[in-house]
């Protein structure tokens, strides 16, 4: 049974460039364009020079099955939200049309449907009357809306002094409680923290399974989509370039399309990019014992090493220089600096002046497909000098090929980040 059905969608919105005038050519164009109205008022108006149609979204035709757990993916301004918002019949579409099944509760916006005068009692009564709710409903789902949400203790605080997470646990808490056929949400559940975000998932994992609601889900965490849905569906520029149930297969292809030009092996600073006080990345690369750079895929027997070339223009003991080494679906596993060896043997000392680093990847422990190096350089507990939160920070690329391990019964691929070979003993009686 189809809960979601569209044809030929289409979202169209007209585009206003600001061009610069004078107040007095401003007024002179008005009165000149008003003339032309008064005298010919049955000429076809041209669209002003400074106008221009965008479509946000172009024939999308999509059939959505009862109790689907699907995700949409795609770069920023690729129409994923849009979709969502006419989905959600918060705007019409331009052209084609929507079939939806059932009550729909969406979450698309931080604080969308709060009133930030009211308390947070009160704007659980008004949002979910805005959801759809009965008051009889309200009352029975009062206190597990609350227990949800955590907010017990600001209940009776206006909206305006809850954070953005809090915002967002106490409006997802009353989607999830809403006895609804289809559940929409946006990438809003990004922020907040891990532990509500694992619960969140849960809860539509459980709503999903159990209840039989289908779930339409727009998320940049690929580790998210993997556990939660069952199919991806990809959009760029407003068309959908991929439909598939195989979400593993999905997530791989999609990833790999945002690494176009940044999975070379070796990246090197073109002059200007990442200045700061302290420390000035030059390079970074992926070698092999040989000193030469690696292209190629890897194996689990293979030597890989990460090279960071920079200057270290104010010399402290704060410095962190090092990289986060990433799966495809974008899961850190694990981080690593050249300060992880203070007081020891191995310690690496970051002098004034020119430095070269150089690191082992454990290319023993690690499962197959791509993964990615990137480079983060921080003052420890004060500030990012590169990487996350700050800017898109340096990364080079390499592919782990099987098998696993020698044994010929796992030559796949195993689940999880990780493929160990932990070693097996048979002990005696």
């Amino acid at each position: 049974m189809l809960a979601l059905k569209t044809e030929n969608l289409g979202k169209r919105y007209t585009l206003h460039h600001q061009r610069h005038y004078r107040i007095y050519d401003m007024l002179g164009d008005w009165v000149a364009r008003a003339k032309r109205r008064i005298r010919h008022p049955f000429i076809e108006r041209s669209k002003p020079k400074d106008e221009e149609e965008f479509w946000a979204l172009r024939n999308l035709s999509i059939d959505v099955e009862q109790g689907e757990r699907v995700a949409f993916v795609g770069h920023n301004g690729a129409g994923k939200s849009t979709l969502l918002k006419l989905l959600s019949r918060i705007t019409a579409p331009t052209e084609g049309r929507i079939g939806l099944k059932g009550r729909v509760a969406s979450l698309l916006e931080v604080g969308t449907g709060f009133h930030p005068d009211l308390t947070g009692r009160e704007n659980i009564y008004l949002n979910a009357a805005i959801l759809g709710m009965k008051s009889w409903e309200i009352r029975k789902n009062f206190d597990a809306i609350v227990d949800f949400a955590e907010v017990e203790q600001f209940l009776d605080t206006p909206i305006k002094r809850y954070s953005s997470g809090m915002s967002v646990r106490l409006a997802f808490a009353i989607a999830a409680h809403l006895n609804s056929e289809i559940l929409i949400v946006d990438e809003v559940l990004a922020v907040g923290d891990m532990e509500f975000q694992k619960k969140c998932m849960g809860k539509m994992d459980e709503i999903s399974h159990k209840e039989g609601r289908t779930i339409l889900f727009v998320s940049h965490n690929m580790g998210a989509v993997l556990q939660l849905c069952n199919r991806v569906i990809c959009l760029e520029k407003g068309n959908m370039i991929m439909d598939t149930r195989n979400v593993v297969e999905g997530v791989q292809q999609y990833m790999a399309s945002t690494q176009k030009g940044t999975n070379d092996a070796e990246w090197n600073n073109p002059g200007d990019q990442y200045e700061n006080e302290y420390f000035k990345p030059l390079r970074i690369g992926l070698y092999g014992s040989d000193g030469n750079i690696k292209l190629a895929s890897v194996k689990h027997d293979d030597d890989l090493y990460v090279e960071i070339e920079g200057i270290v223009k104010k010399p402290t003991p704060k410095l962190c220089v090092g990289y986060a080494l990433y799966t495809l679906e974008g899961t850190r596993l694990y981080w690593t600096y050249q300060n992880d060896q203070v007081n020891s043997p191995d310690e690496v000392p970051m002098l004034e002046g020119h430095v070269r680093l150089r690191s082992r990847i454990p290319l023993e422990v690690l499962n197959l497909g791509e993964k990615r190096v990137e480079l983060e350089v921080q003052i420890y507990r004060d500030n990012w000098l590169v990487g996350p939160g700050q800017n898109k920070a340096p990364s080079v690329s390499f592919r782990m090929e099987g098998p696993v391990t020698p044994s010929p019964y796992n030559v796949l691929q195993r689940g999880g980040a990780m493929a160990i070979n932990a070693g097996w003993t048979l002990k005696g009686e």
